[in-house]
């Protein structure tokens, strides 16, 4: 029986995620990370879409993107994953299934969840303790955020925009955003990064944040 063709409403938000199959892992080497955001680079000029933030994982790959034609998303990524599912068997001798069926996708409903959905695709690296802190994975869009580096994938966060008068405005309060959900995260009893006790008390001494009334330095819209 042929696949229901999937229907995701254009002009849409959505977090999208794709998974190794049974969970193996899809990059092994820098190289590959590099070869899958060449090879995104290149088809997402051949079907246009914005993506605002990923990370790429081991076995694992977020999106949060904004779909103006679904027919394009959906070519888009049929032909980033077999692409790169053949470059990775033909680098290591893989044979059979390489992703775990289609991407899923996730619709973002609410300015709330969208801010909440950025933060938690680029705190996943230090969620799994592969870094201590975000800004020491390179596979991701926290820097052009954070620190303001370049990204030509990226397309700036709505919300991003609207928090500062400049770059640097913006990026300090993208960082005091992410390092507040890390203290928080880590109060809660949460454990998000290698050495995570010393690392959020050494932010939470330096920066003094009072998280029962902190506000968010990203000015929430109404509605």
């Amino acid at each position: 029986m042929p696949r229901q063709r999937r229907f995701l409403p254009p002009d849409n938000y959505y977090h999208i995620m794709n998974r190794g199959n049974n969970g193996q892992p899809i990059f092994t080497r820098d190289s590959d990370y590099r070869y899958y955001l060449e090879k995104l680079s290149d088809l997402k000029s051949e079907h246009p879409f914005e993506l605002i933030h990923y990370c790429l994982m081991g076995t694992h790959t977020h999106m949060l993107v904004k779909i103006s034609k679904q027919t394009d998303f959906s070519i888009f990524s049929k032909r980033l994953n077999l692409s790169y599912a053949n470059y990775y068997k033909r680098n290591y001798g893989l044979t059979g299934h390489f992703w775990q069926g289609r991407f899923k996708s996730q619709i973002i409903s609410g300015d709330s969840y969208f801010m909440q959905c950025g933060k938690y695709i680029e705190l996943n690296p230090a969620r799994a303790s592969v870094v201590e802190k975000p800004e020491d994975y390179e596979f991701s869009s926290y820097r052009h955020y954070a620190l303001g580096e370049n990204n030509a994938l990226v397309t700036d966060d709505m919300f991003y925009n609207e928090s500062g008068a400049d770059m640097k405005d913006r990026s300090k309060k993208y960082r005091d955003l992410i390092i507040s959900e890390i203290v928080a995260e880590s109060l809660s009893g949460k454990k998000i990064a290698i050495g995570t006790r010393n690392f959020v008390y050494n932010i939470n001494k330096k920066n003094k944040y009072h998280l029962d009334h902190k506000k968010s330095p990203y000015r929430q819209k109404s509605g």
